[in-house]
């Protein structure tokens, strides 16, 4: 609409509503009147079988597993289900058929912000604080009333299929895609019937390529080498040139030597043994991070302190 690939970053949370609402900052002069035509004008249509009504009871008799046929059959007439790709096709004769969800932008709030003035400063803490924030943070029931509603959206989320290979789809009396003999209807794995995520599984910092002209393998990159001087940095005790440990080594092949382990290796821990000494080492290196950035701030304040 305006000519050029827009630039934009920001992050998405949860409201208390339990409804995810984005805040973005967008560079360039655009009409307000502009953005929100392009927000009443974006939409998404998904097409999938309909799935407004069970088919079968969760905690009744479900499809059951057919090893000869490769197929899935109603536990009483013995019928195999539609598969996934003749439910598609069903979608299509029908005339009057209807997407399964359409989802749209709702309340569009559009700010003009100077870069170098107070209002830029204040726009910029307000939308980063968020990033650091978890999905479910906002999401902690206050009263009895939020209680429910989210009792009842996790209820609801652990009948609802969340892809074509969803295994809730058996629920509904149709094959999921590419099904095979290990789904459960109404036990699909998937993060997005979790009660902790509430149906919001998607990417949380969302930044264009043109915002920083780098990728996120390349931010990950920086944010290692933040990481990496501030620990230098602190165990230096100034805020001079520092040497780390690791200098002088390049990270990567030279360091490390890999090859694949059986499961009988005596050199490789149990799954549990692993898990543990992995949360160990992350809660380590969290612990360190904090301890340096504490003793800069305690030295930068004993600097301005003197002077």
């Amino acid at each position: 609409a305006v000519g050029w690939k827009v630039q934009y970053a920001g992050s998405v949370e949860m409201q208390k509503r339990l409804t995810p609402h984005g805040h973005f900052a967008v560079r360039g002069a655009l009409p307000r009147k502009l953005v929100k035509q392009v927000a009443a004008a974006t939409y998404h249509q998904v097409w999938w079988p309909a799935h407004d009504r069970l088919v079968y009871d969760p905690d009744g008799e479900v499809p059951t597993w057919d090893p000869d046929a490769l197929t899935y059959r109603d536990p009483d007439t013995g019928a195999a289900l539609p598969t996934w790709d003749e439910a598609l096709d069903a979608i299509e004769d029908d005339e009057d058929a209807e997407p399964a969800h359409v989802a749209r932008l709702g309340t569009v709030d559009v700010k003009g912000v100077r870069g170098g003035s107070k209002d830029a400063e204040k726009t910029v803490r307000y939308i980063t604080k968020y990033i650091a924030k978890d999905i479910t943070d906002a999401v902690t029931p206050g009263s009895r009333a939020q209680e429910d509603h989210m009792a009842r959206l996790a209820t609801e989320l652990q009948i609802l299929p969340c892809s074509p290979t969803c295994a809730n789809w058996l629920l509904y009396g149709v094959q999921p895609k590419s099904a095979k003999a290990t789904l459960r209807a109404g036990r699909c794995k998937g993060k997005v019937h979790q009660r902790r995520t509430l149906g919001f599984t998607g990417r949380r910092v969302l930044v264009s390529r043109q915002w920083s002209n780098k990728t996120l393998a390349d931010h990950r990159t920086d944010r290692k080498a933040w990481v990496r001087a501030l620990l230098a940095l602190s165990a230096s005790g100034n805020d001079g040139q520092a040497v780390t440990a690791n200098e002088g080594q390049a990270d990567g092949a030279d360091r490390y030597e890999y090859e694949l382990a059986s499961r009988d290796d005596p050199d490789v821990p149990p799954p549990h043994v692993h898990f543990l000494r992995k949360i160990a080492e992350r809660q380590q290196w969290q612990a360190q991070r904090d301890a340096a950035i504490q003793r800069l701030q305690q030295v930068s304040a004993t600097k301005t302190h003197a002077a």
